[in-house]
């Protein structure tokens, strides 16, 4: 769920290393993954409780040991890092380097509060390059034509007058008495003398009637000249084109001004989860989460911040807290109890796919899947706001994942391998303190290939596998037994005696051996107690033994052997009315140790 980049072993706590079953009996035929499929994760991020350790330590090792040739019997198992020190948010307790980011980063957040930039919609694209001249030349251009038309029609003229003088010439012949006047004529007027030279040349040499030289030299000369008189009054209008435009970028110049004399907005409030990017101390818990992401790189856990905000707006998160989206998948995704550091535990229970309806229902199409992952956002969500973003207080959750019957969609939906973990890793960093996946069966391990790409190493450095004979062992390790619910090996449920606060007590029963709990009684009223055998196939005995030499021995329950299949947990009670002992006996006579767990209470006549 988090994505985050790698925190030094040094910081982070020394890790220890424990062994965890996480599969039996894999079939000879399925081919195992190999270290080099794991993809690198491209950011690592340190995470509570679990210690970090080089790759082989997640993916690879799964791989390297699911390789090695055992008997059936006999289960593979995962070296996993357990023991990461969970990192403070208090600020005066982290490294100077640590301190120095987060006031950079709360920097560059004022910064973007101060110009509205989480809101502010993006920029316009940029004009294209002299976007005014060219508009100008588009509207320039029919003048244009109708200037080349009116030259064209001076050609014809020009030619047209040539003409008419050469026919009234017959003999034209150069005047060798006028070149002197022709060969120098004024810059401005070059144009038009040289038109005027040349049938001026013609007529006077053969002609000397001045009439006929006169006429020529006026048609030829008056549509020469009209074109010029045309291009004055055309570009007038063109100057009129240019003065609004000039006017515009004036008025851009006085509203811009008056801009920068009005007093600046205030800075944008923008909130996440609840609580307020710049305010207090959970404020830093917040930025400190998007640094861990990042491994300290101030730039990038901005970006991400910025990117995360914007996601938010637009999927609509604060309505979709508020959306109906049925209750389908209340029994899939549930919170129940807390990890033994006080981390509320939330349970992702895939077997519950079996129920065909439920799984048509959630993966038929591509909107039922969008709606899921709707509904699992908004439960992260709830889940979220209800936790403590005090500097001391409880910002993770753990995740227990249980794969036992859960079909094996999970290679080839998107919606698993893809878009919910990225969507999930980028805009949620720092919110899975452990990730413990339970009855873990064969087929999973090529899905540990297939996720890995999406998953960082500081994601992957969570993980804890355990296959379905040691999946409770390996949960009691993190999560108390009293915390468990029933249908994962623990003792909670509702609507009986005992509670979560009622502490249970684990006990061994050792292969081919008999094993016996006192319970003293000193006090009257009901001695009230529940007991479980793990996978049961044991024999189990109850009675009260008084502390008075002469009384007689009561036997609460006789003992009988209890099969696996009977229900998870036993509860008896005893009205006591002397002091004395409950005693309870586990004959184990199988070839297999047993976790038992038990507590009890009295209760007065008065409950």
């Amino acid at each position: 769920m988090t994505e985050e980049a790698q925190k030094p072993a040094a910081e982070a706590g020394a890790p220890s290393t424990e062994e965890v079953t996480v599969v039996p009996d894999v079939p000879p035929a399925e081919k195992p993954v190999t270290e080099k499929d794991a993809s690198p994760a491209p950011v690592p991020e340190p995470e509570p409780e679990v210690a970090e350790k080089p790759a082989a330590a997640t993916t690879g090792e799964v791989v390297e040991e699911a390789e090695k040739p055992k008997p059936a019997e006999e289960e593979k198992t995962i070296a996993q890092s357990v023991s990461f020190k969970e990192e403070s948010y208090v600020v005066g307790e982290l490294p100077e380097s640590q301190k120095k980011a987060l006031d950079e980063l709360k920097q560059l957040v004022q910064e973007a509060l101060n110009k509205h930039e989480f809101t502010a919609p993006p920029p316009p694209p940029p004009p294209a390059p002299k976007e005014e001249e060219k508009k100008k030349e588009v509207a320039e251009a029919p003048k244009a034509e109708e200037k080349k038309e009116e030259e064209k029609a001076e050609e014809k003229t020009e030619e047209k007058t040539e003409e008419k003088a050469v026919e009234e010439t017959p003999k034209a012949e150069p005047a060798a008495t006028e070149p002197e006047k022709e060969k120098a004529p004024e810059p401005a007027e070059a144009a038009e003398t040289v038109v005027v030279a040349e049938v001026v040349e013609k007529v006077a040499a053969v002609d000397e009637d001045g009439a006929k030289t006169v006429e020529a030299i006026e048609e030829s000369v008056v549509p020469v000249s009209a074109p010029a008189e045309e291009a004055t009054s055309s570009a007038k209008p063109e100057g009129e084109a240019v003065a609004p435009a000039a006017t515009e970028e004036a008025k851009k110049e006085e509203e811009a001004a008056a801009e920068a004399a009005a007093p600046p907005p205030p800075p944008e409030e923008v909130f996440i989860w609840g609580i307020p990017l710049l305010a207090d101390e959970r404020s830093d818990v917040i930025l400190l989460k998007f640094l861990r992401a990042r491994d300290y790189k101030v730039k990038d856990a901005f970006t991400m911040l910025k990117n995360t905000v914007k996601w938010r707006k637009e999927y609509g998160i604060d309505s979709l807290i508020e959306e109906d989206l049925g209750s389908d998948w209340e029994k899939v995704v549930f919170t129940h109890g807390v990890d033994k550091k006080g981390h509320p535990v939330c349970y992702n229970v895939f077997g519950e796919f079996q129920n065909k309806e439920l799984y048509q229902n959630t993966f038929a199409d591509e909107e039922k899947r969008s709606k899921f992952i709707k509904w699992r956002i908004q439960f992260l969500e709830k889940s979220i706001r209800k936790l403590d973003f005090n500097p001391t207080g409880i910002s993770t959750i753990v995740q227990v994942n249980d794969l036992k019957n859960s079909p094996g969609f999970f290679l080839n939906k998107e919606l698993i391998t893809g878009q919910a973990i990225q969507l999930l890793q980028d805009n949620y960093p720092e919110f899975v303190a452990k990730q413990v996946f339970i009855n873990v069966p064969w087929w999973y391990l090529p899905f540990i290939r297939v996720i890995s790409p999406f998953l960082t190493q500081r994601t992957k450095s969570k993980f804890v596998y355990a296959g379905p004979s040691k999946s409770t062992e390996t949960l009691f390790k993190y999560i108390a037994p009293e915390q468990v619910p029933v249908q994962h090996g623990g003792l909670s449920r509702d609507g009986e005696e005992f509670t979560t606060s009622d502490p249970v007590t684990e006990v061994t029963v050792k292969p081919a051996s008999k094993h016996t709990i006192e319970i003293p009684v000193y006090e009257t009223g009901v001695l009230v107690w529940e007991l479980r055998v793990l996978g049961w196939d044991v024999s189990y005995g109850a009675e009260f033994v008084p502390t008075a030499e002469d009384h007689y021995t009561v036997i609460v329950q006789k003992a009988r052997k209890v099969s696996p299949t009977e229900e998870p947990v036993t509860s008896n009670s005893f009205k006591v009315g002397e002091p004395g002992k409950i005693v309870l006996t586990i004959d184990n006579q199988s070839s297999k140790k047993k976790k038992l767990l038990y507590r009890s209470k009295t209760k007065t006549s008065s409950e």
